[in-house]
Order: structure tokens, then C-alpha cells, then sequence
């Protein structure tokens, strides 16, 4: 080969490794990371996310739509013709904010996630919640027992023989259970006595605010639900140890009726009657309260805004591990939506946003 067709052979590969590139200045962020010569300074270093990559960023992106979403408000739109006079008010259109559904799985209220719950509802900066039974429970049995902190390698064999339940590196000695149970079987026997006696028709969400009222404990996020009159979803309510105390009230005293129907109306009617408000999803975890978030705002055509935080993946086709884009396509969130999921554990990760969201703004929206 002479030395003409060598250089061709070069120039050829080389203008293959090294593809012009597109010049990408103004057009898309740096990726540097916070300078720790500044000092420590958690506010800057959480900003900071957003340039670092990875989930930092996607993080990052969190804090930024999730104060998106709370800073929306019916000024920042358009007035239409088809308005009333009173959607016309300014004043009336500053009040108006975006809608918050907050999902989540039962694990972080057995966390101390259960008190970052707590300081949301208790200042009413969310407006829905769905959560799994175990969300329910496990907020009341704190109430009368704590949880303790283990180790994920502690044997289950050794565990049982102590009458220790393990949720992950947490521990719940059966006892919480027992006490669980004195508590709430009176309860339910009021309830049936309202249900023969006074034709009252319970439903899940009815429940769990009865149950809120009665716990009368401000370390209770179902207290300050309550309070608040804030909505808790909860359609599997029989999935856990609530389950097994209606279980054995069944047998003392049969006859307690639970609607989920009517719940299933409220709920999609929270979205369905939002407008002309906006809605938002936070949703920790996967499972029944990310879907059932996501279904009820398929009724109103979509959420405008979704931040998913949760370590499940797409590859087998659940909807736990589902991002934000395939809810797109069926409308459980609008197109135009601004979405995030952060592939993290959320016990890290939303302590972190709340800092930077909702916490910085410290009253009721």
C-alpha cells in the first residue's frame, strides 16, 4: 500500500472517530459540580444537582417542577371567553393553584419519611393522598408503640422466635400489633353501631378519616388529614394489618359494610373537577397509589405536572418501573407536561426536594 493510500485510509477513519460535532454552546447546560471551596452550603449544593448528571440531576429537575408546580397559579393563564365574572378576578386567579396528589407505598411510613408526610399534610400543602393499607396503619401503630431500626442481614427465622416483624433494616415487635388491635376494635364497633343506627355508609376514605379522628395524635399525618379535611385514598384497604383487624371484627361482631365504589367516584372526581385548576403528581414508590394517581387524571386527560420517585424498571412492563412518558400514552399525563422520575430510593431523595420545595415556602399555598 503506497503512502498516498495510507492517508486516505487515515483521513477516512478519522473523519469517522471524530464526526463533526454539533455545537452544542447555549443550547444545553455544562456539567460541572458544586465547588466545595465555597464552604458547605446545602442550598447551593443541592441547585448544584442539576449540573452534576445522572440522578443528581434528574433530582435536580425534580426540585425545579415540583416548584413549578407550586408556584402555577389561574393568573399565569390566558382568561377565556367562556369564564364566569369571578374567574375574570385577579385576585380570585392568584388564590387558584395547582392540584397536589401525593402517592405512597406503605415502607416510608414506616420510615421517618412518615414525618415529612406529616409536615405537608399538617400545612396542608398537598390536596389528595392515596397510599397502600400499610400507609395507614403504620402511621397509627406509631401512634402507640415505635418502630425500631435493624439490619437488612438480621435472620427471619431468629427474628420470628422474638416476635420481631422486619421491614427491611426497621423492626416491629408483634407487640405494636396487639395494641394496634385494643385500639381500633372499639372503633370498629362504633362504626357498625353508626351503620345500623344511623344509616351511615362508610367508605374506604371515610374510614381511614374516622380512624384519623380517633388517633387524635399530632404526629399523625391521618390526624392532620383530618383536620385539614384532606382526602386519603386507599382502594386495597383489606391488603395488611387493617385487614386482619376486619377480619376478626367479622367474627365478633359481622355486618361492618366498607363502599369502595363511592371512593372510586371521589376519587376520579378530585381530578375530573380540579379544572380550572392544574394537577400535579408526586408519587414515592410504584404499585396501586402511583396507578391509581395516574388513572383518576386520565379522566381530566392528563396530570400537568408528574415527578415519579422510585428504584423500579421498565424492562418487564410494570407500571411501578413505568416513566413518566409511557403514562403519556394514555393520557394519564398531558404531552405538554413538565414530568421527572428519579430512579432513587426516596427515603434519600424527598427529604431533599421537600428542602428545596415546599419546605422554603413555609405556609399553606
Amino acid at each position: 500500500m503506497g503512502e498516498a493510500s495510507k492517508d486516505d485510509v487515515l483521513g477516512s477513519v478519522h473523519s469517522t472517530v471524530f464526526k463533526q460535532s454539533e455545537n452544542l454552546e447555549g443550547k444545553s447546560i455544562k456539567i460541572e459540580g458544586y465547588d466545595f471551596n465555597q464552604g458547605v452550603n446545602y442550598p447551593q449544593l443541592l441547585k448544584s444537582f442539576v449540573t452534576t448528571g445522572f440522578q443528581a440531576s434528574n433530582l435536580g429537575d425534580a426540585i425545579q417542577v415540583i416548584n413549578q408546580m407550586l408556584d402555577w397559579s389561574l393568573a399565569d393563564e390566558a382568561i377565556t371567553e367562556d369564564c364566569d365574572e369571578e374567574e375574570k378576578d385577579l385576585a380570585y386567579r392568584k388564590s387558584v393553584s395547582c392540584k397536589v396528589f401525593l402517592g405512597f407505598t406503605s415502607n416510608l411510613i414506616s420510615s421517618g419519611i412518615r414525618d415529612t408526610v406529616r409536615y405537608l399534610v399538617q400545612h396542608h400543602m398537598v390536596d389528595v393522598i392515596v397510599t397502600t393499607t400499610g400507609g395507614i396503619e403504620e402511621d397509627l401503630i406509631k401512634c402507640l408503640a415505635p418502630t425500631y431500626k435493624g439490619d437488612f442481614s438480621l435472620p427471619g427465622a431468629h427474628l420470628r422466635s422474638k416476635g420481631l416483624n422486619r421491614i427491611g433494616n426497621l423492626l416491629v415487635p408483634n407487640e405494636n400489633y396487639c395494641k394496634f388491635e385494643d385500639w381500633i376494635i372499639p372503633v370498629f364497633d362504633q362504626m357498625l353501631r353508626e351503620q345500623n343506627e344511623e344509616h351511615v355508609t362508610w367508605t374506604p376514605s371515610k374510614l381511614i378519616a374516622r380512624l384519623g379522628k380517633e388517633i387524635n395524635n399530632e404526629s399523625s399525618y391521618l390526624y392532620w388529614a383530618y383536620v385539614n379535611n384532606i382526602p386519603v385514598f386507599c382502594p386495597g384497604l383489606t391488603d395488611g394489618s387493617l385487614g386482619d383487624m376486619l377480619y376478626f371484627h367479622s367474627f365478633r361482631s359481622p355486618g361492618l359494610i366498607v363502599d369502595i365504589v363511592q371512593d372510586i367516584r371521589a376519587m376520579n372526581g378530585e381530578a375530573v373537577h380540579a379544572s380550572p385548576r392544574k394537577t400535579g403528581m408526586i408519587i414515592l414508590g410504584g404499585g396501586l397509589p402511583k396507578h391509581h394517581i395516574c388513572n383518576a387524571n386520565m379522566m381530566r386527560n392528563g396530570a400537568d405536572y408528574a415527578v415519579f420517585i422510585n428504584t423500579a424498571q421498565e424492562f418487564d412492563g410494570s407500571d411501578s418501573g413505568a416513566r413518566p412518558d409511557e403514562a403519556v400514552s394514555w393520557g394519564k399525563i398531558r404531552g405538554s407536561a413538565k414530568t421527572v422520575k428519579v430512579h432513587c430510593d426516596a427515603t434519600i431523595a424527598f427529604p431533599l426536594i421537600v428542602a428545596e420545595t415546599f419546605a422554603t415556602r413555609g405556609k399553606p399555598r
